[in-house]
């Protein structure tokens, strides 16, 4: 899926869009035992209570595509004859009427979810979207629908209590400390199947949300859709810094990193700029031509792209799960240095006097812990 498919879809969760007729799910304790089950009718209930129902699904398709929301890929195998597919399609089939496979899908995710000591709620929804026809000119004729795409979303909700806060009691008419009820945050987890992919519904394909892109409750995914999932952001760029370090030896220069640095953080931005709809993407080979560039040996840069093939496959890479675009940090044992990303070429590494140190211009004011102070000039004694 690419990032105005999704918005299509997240554009239908409101009430006077949405054909989520009713919503389901159980209320599970830290004993994984189920408290309470949900079925109930949006129609029947008040609006602003039907769209908190809906914001909650919605949110489970949210985030960055390839952070958040990662592809999950079934074989063809799995969608020709296996347990797991079949409980998916018998939940979106039925419109998750079928109290059976609802229950089966339940009891799969309680067994294997490790939420910690916190409650939650498994909340489901089901709905079918009549597809307009996009133009080649990507102009909408809404009368002129292609196809209903039916699916089914979940949404994984952490259940906490409420903070306790001073309240006026008007049978007393004094204020004492009262509790929230029980309050549903925000999911932690989701997933949307089948996929939306060029606008219609592909069974090879789901898409998965995780909150938090470095802990992606792999135990989830082994339960509910047995696949093998992408790595997590965090081990893409733990695995992506590690091919460097190790490729590259003693060219791992800090002008090395810099330049790699500088070359994924201005795709991100370019990318961004375009609104390209797909998810941007780079090569290993790539990364490649900037080494080169910077005058690593080419063993080494052969290197580099041998350990980004064993590790990442044939595939192309997220920048974003490379590097922080936001922060361009050097760390010593002792000291942090902390500079504006488009503006990391300040910091140098030298060599003085057999010492090695890090170098930034202080040509404008300098403050320390917002005290502004003069720079002493060593041969004349004298302050800048």
């Amino acid at each position: 899926m690419n990032q105005r498919e999704l918005g299509e879809l997240r554009r239908r969760f409101r009430p006077e869009k949405s054909a989520i007729s009713r919503v389901y799910g159980c209320y599970v304790n830290s004993s994984r035992e189920i408290i309470a089950y949900i079925d109930q009718s949006l129609g029947l209930m008040p609006q602003e209570e039907a769209e908190k129902y809906l914001g909650l699904l919605k949110k489970a398709l949210s985030g960055t595509l390839g952070r958040n929301l990662i592809d999950i890929v079934f074989s063809t195998q799995q969608v020709a004859d296996s347990e797991e597919h079949r409980l998916l399609s018998a939940l979106r089939n039925s419109e998750l009427k079928d109290a059976e496979a609802r229950e089966a899908f339940y009891q799969k995710v309680i067994a294997a979810l490790d939420m910690g000591e916190s409650n939650y709620l498994i909340l489901l929804g089901a709905d079918a979207y009549d597809v307009p026809h996009r133009g080649r000119d990507g102009e909408v004729d809404r009368d002129a629908g292609e196809e209903v795409f039916r699916y089914v979303v979940c949404a994984v909700c952490p259940v906490k209590d409420g903070t306790p806060e001073l309240g006026y009691f008007h049978g007393e008419n004094e204020f004492h400390i009262s509790v929230e009820k029980q309050i549903v945050g925000q999911p932690e987890l989701g997933f949307l199947f089948p996929a939306f992919d060029d606008r219609t519904a592909n069974l090879y394909n789901a898409l998965f949300y995780s909150r938090k892109p470095d802990a992606i409750h792999q135990e989830f995914i082994d339960a509910v859709f047995r696949t093998e999932p992408p790595m997590s952001a965090a081990e893409q760029r733990e695995t992506f810094q590690s091919a460097l370090c190790d490729a590259l030896e003693e060219s791992c220069s800090m002008e090395v990193v810099q330049s790699v640095h500088d070359y994924l953080r201005q795709r991100i931005q370019e990318h961004k700029d375009s609104r390209d709809p797909e998810p941007l993407a780079v090569t290993a080979g790539e990364v490649s031509g900037v080494l080169r560039n910077c005058g690593v040996p080419e063993a080494r840069v052969e290197a580099f792209q041998s350990a980004c093939g064993k590790s990442f496959g044939e595939g192309a890479l997220a920048p974003a799960n490379l590097i922080d675009a936001k922060h361009f940090a050097v760390k010593t044992a002792d000291a942090t240095i902390q500079v504006d990303p488009e503006r990391s070429y300040l910091v140098e590494a030298r060599i003085i006097d057999g010492r090695r140190y890090l170098l930034v211009p202080a040509d404008e004011s300098v403050e320390v812990n917002g005290l502004g102070v003069r720079i002493a000039t060593r041969d004349s004694g004298e302050t800048n």
